[in-house]
Parts: C-alpha cells; sequence; structure tokens
C-alpha cells in the first residue's frame, strides 16, 4: 500500500484507541513524573499549537504534567536531536513532520541516525500542500499555468519556504514530468512567503494551511489552484489534487508525528500510542486539527515506521533525479 491510499484509508476511518497498557514492570508505573514534549519549530506555528494542545489532553490522561519546549532550527534536525540523545525511558518525545527523518538525510549527515536513534510512535495528522496564486498570476486554473509556461519558458516563479523542503521537491517533481522551466524562488522559512505573495512578488507559491494564507483566501487575494492531497479536500471540493492533474510524485503531504529515542521499551511506545490515538480522537482536538484542513491520522508505531520508509524512499529518488542540494 502506498502513502498516499495509506492515509486516504486512514483519514475514511474512525480514529480508535486500539493498545492496550502492558502490565510489564518496566511499564507499570510508567508515567510518574512529567514528560517532556519537544516541538522541533519555533513557537506559533501550527505544529506549536497542535503540540500544546495535545500535551494538555496527555496530561490530562495520563495524570502527569507535559511540559512543551520549542527547540526549532535546522529544519527540524536540532530538535530531533535533542530528544534521540535523550534518556530512553519515555520521558523525552517530540513531535515533527517527517522530513527531518525522510528528506534531511538525503542532503547531508545529520547528528543522529535516523533509522537506529529515532523511534516513530504514532502519527498524528497530515498536512495539505496548497498551491496558490498570487495576484500576479494572470491565469485562473492550474492548466493555465502549464499552458503560460509552455509558451513562455521561465515566466512562472513558483516561490517554497525554501531549498530542500517540501515545496521545492514537489516543484521539482512537477517540472520533471511536464518538462516545463517554472523557476523556484526559495524563501528562508514560510512567513514572509505570505506576505510577498499578497503583494504579487511572484506567480505562485506553496505552503501548508494556515491563518494568513487561509485568511489571504477568503479576501480573494490569493487563489487555491491545486492540492498536494490523498483526496480532494471537504473546504475547497472544486479544487483538484495534484495526482488528478497527472502529477502523483508531487501529490505530496506534510504528515506529522510523535517521536521518541530509539531504545525505549515496547510497552511504552505502545502506550504512548494509545493515548496518543486516545486524545486525536477528542471532538475537540478533532476540530483543532480540521478548522485549517489538516487530517487527524494516527498511525500505530509499525505502520508509521513503514510509512516513513515509503516516504524516504520517493524523497531519494527526488534528491537524486533532480540533483538538489541543501542550501
Amino acid at each position: 500500500m502506498n502513502r498516499i491510499s495509506l492515509l486516504t484509508r486512514l483519514a475514511a476511518i474512525a480514529i480508535t484507541a486500539v493498545a492496550a497498557v502492558s502490565s510489564a514492570p518496566s511499564a507499570a508505573a510508567y508515567p510518574d513524573k512529567p514528560i517532556r514534549l519537544i516541538v522541533v519549530y519555533p513557537a506559533g506555528g501550527t505544529t506549536d499549537a497542535v503540540a500544546r494542545a495535545l500535551a494538555e489532553k496527555l496530561g490530562s490522561q495520563m495524570g502527569q504534567q507535559v511540559i512543551v519546549e520549542n527547540k526549532g532550527g535546522a529544519g527540524g534536525a536540532i530538535g530531533i536531536d535533542a530528544m534521540a540523545k535523550a534518556a530512553p525511558d519515555g520521558y523525552t518525545l517530540a513531535i515533527s513532520a517527517v522530513s527531518p527523518i525522510t528528506l534531511l538525510p538525503h542532503l547531508g549527515k545529520l547528528p543522529f541516525d535516523p533509522v537506529n536513534d529515532v523511534a516513530p510512535v504514532a502519527s498524528v495528522m497530515y498536512s495539505p500542500v496548497y498551491v496558490l496564486a498570487t495576484p500576479a498570476f494572470t491565469g485562473k486554473t492550474f492548466a493555465d499555468v502549464l499552458t503560460q509556461s509552455k509558451a513562455k519558458p521561465g515566466a512562472i516563479r513558483v516561490a517554497t519556504s525554501g531549498i530542500a523542503t517540501l515545496g521545492h521537491l514537489m516543484v521539482e517533481s512537477i517540472k520533471a514530468k511536464s518538462g516545463l522551466d517554472l523557476i523556484h524562488v526559495p524563501y528562508k522559512g514560510g512567513g514572509q512567503v505570505v506576505t510577498d505573495a499578497a503583494g504579487g512578488q511572484f506567480e505562485l507559491f506553496t505552503t501548508n494551511p494556515s491563518p494568513a494564507a487561509n485568511g489571504q483566501m477568503q479576501k480573494g487575494t490569493l487563489k487555491l489552484l491545486a492540492v498536494g492531497a490523498p483526496q480532494r479536500l471537504a473546504s475547497f471540493k472544486d479544487v483538484p489534487t495534484l495526482g488528478e492533474l497527472g502529477f502523483p510524485e508531487a501529490n505530496m503531504t506534510s504528515t506529522f508525528g510523535i517521536f521518541a529515542p530509539s531504545k525505549v521499551p515496547p510497552e511504552i511506545i505502545n502506550r504512548l500510542h494509545s493515548e496518543i490515538a486516545r486524545a486525536i480522537a477528542t471532538p475537540d482536538m478533532t476540530q483543532r486539527l480540521t478548522q485549517l484542513d489538516n487530517v487527524p491520522a494516527v498511525l500505530n508505531p509499525a505502520e508509521f515506521s513503514k510509512f516513513i520508509r515509503a516516504e524516504s524512499a520517493t524523497n531519494a529518488k527526488v534528491v537524486r533525479e533532480r540533483g538538489i542540494k541543501a542550501d
């Protein structure tokens, strides 16, 4: 089963907590002190907001405080490294997109081993990727992007949050399939991209859902042309996925999950997965995730590991074939 069909299945079924709490001695008293949850991005973003809401739920369920700590930088590598080097006792976790595990290893040496130092605990959600047109774009649909670029190579500029990001991989995949000359405009982060997009500094850009981007769409300043997602979004049913448009390799999403140091006992990993699934299934958490088109999707440790391996293989292929280098 490929990653898109796996996520589609998860989004279509009810999330239930199925892992039982182990009675093994090593997990019998867990947790008996506060848990640290590292957010691998700066405070204030969507991941940070989800982490704090999830921490509150888990703390209530497990009877111990879950303390959120932001360790942003290096595309998430700094936070993942801090988590991976912590004691493998289940008291230090990280919440992150999978890209530090599935993309960064193909771009250079990391201070941690993504296979041997990191244990996937549970996916939490996937976030679609918007392909948005700015006021500088004169067309109306994604087909117009292809037509205009073919008529005038280099005329369409596509901004992303940076070199070797998921958005960059999507742009390169579109270029490879279409043979068109789209000009990549890399930023150093996503915040300024939306501001410049509203001002028409380029024709297109890619971004995950955010209050800023969604607000500009509501104003009519930005127009959604396509989405990277397993299926059309409920809030934008008339907008096709990149897969529908003939670009299956570019039809990517940002998947987020919880990770632990690799040697945490399996019974604690299973307990954490069970509690995370239970928390995500609550109506208020589901609403928090879906209000900006993020989709709850809880994979168990084995499924999440399989997904990560598939994602890593796909990213490696794109990086290799398109000659993408880290900034």
